[in-house]
């Protein structure tokens, strides 16, 4: 792949940056950016998503990171005016835009109270795996750190028992939150998962075999307790099943305390 000329891509940036408060021109010189790149990145690995649902110009990870910060500190600045333009991306409908519109998401302040709705409205949207760990991850970055509380709520609306079309959202936004060394309050994760693991549908496999991992790495001990606790409450074997299943990428620790405990019963 040619090397990038990086003054350039940074003059292209800079004037990207310099429609921040014109979306429509913005994303139409957005496409032409793109386009300028899009031979550069043939080779699988080199773009930023060569398996994405969307359609996409396979761009180099180096050519959005610069136009994420032109973006950055004005979204900040100007959240009103950043859900405009996060707006005009996601409509654009290509993978890029909707990386950038996620992007844009996760720089406006917790406090806006359109945030929450517009992502509720794309969660609802999204079926790229690319952009729905987007976000999951950037978008509620600022919720996340800033207003923990806040962030744990809407979690626990998206674990409710009732909603179990929407438990694998609740268990993927979690994850950037447990893997925070600051953040001391597991004992708020255990409650708002355990139905999740109760239930243990086998359609959540993957999503709870990270879960656990990223608890167990978080505190060993915590979520042994816990998944112990689990256990021995759970009302059908379905538990068990599905933790026996998933315990083979447990640490040698974990699978030793629940060893007894996963043993099929005759």
């Amino acid at each position: 792949m040619p090397a990038i000329d990086i003054a350039h891509l940074k003059s292209q940036a800079t004037y990207l940056g310099s429609l921040f408060t014109n979306p429509e021109k913005f994303v139409r010189v957005l496409h032409e950016t793109l386009d300028f790149y899009v031979n550069r990145t043939r080779r699988r690995g080199q773009a930023i998503a060569p398996a994405s649902l969307l359609p996409t110009y396979r761009t180099p990870p180096l050519v959005l990171r610069y136009i994420q910060g032109e973006l950055a500190p004005r979204a900040r600045a100007n959240p009103v005016r950043a859900l405009e333009l996060a707006d005009e991306l996601w409509d654009a409908g290509y993978l890029e835009t909707r990386l950038l519109a996620a992007f844009l998401l996760g720089q406006i302040p917790p406090q806006e109270e359109r945030l929450l709705a517009r992502l509720t409205a794309w969660m609802g949207q999204v079926r790229d795996p690319n952009v729905r760990t987007s976000l999951l991850s950037i978008s509620l970055s600022r919720l996340r750190k800033e207003t923990p509380d806040r962030f744990l709520a809407l979690v626990a609306e998206w674990l409710h028992p009732a909603r179990e079309h929407l438990w694998s959202n609740g268990i993927r936004a979690l994850l950037p939150l447990i893997a925070d060394p600051d953040f001391e309050n597991l004992p708020a994760v255990f409650r708002i998962v355990e139905p999740a693991l109760l239930a243990a549908p086998t359609a959540l496999q993957y999503d709870l075999e990270e879960l656990i991992l990223a608890l167990h790495r978080a505190s060993p001990v915590e979520t042994r307790v816990f998944l112990k606790d689990v256990l021995a409450r759970a009302e059908t074997p379905q538990t068990a099943i599905l933790l026996r299943r998933i315990s083979p990428a447990f640490p040698p620790d974990l699978r030793e305390a629940l060893r007894d405990r996963l043993r099929p019963r005759r």
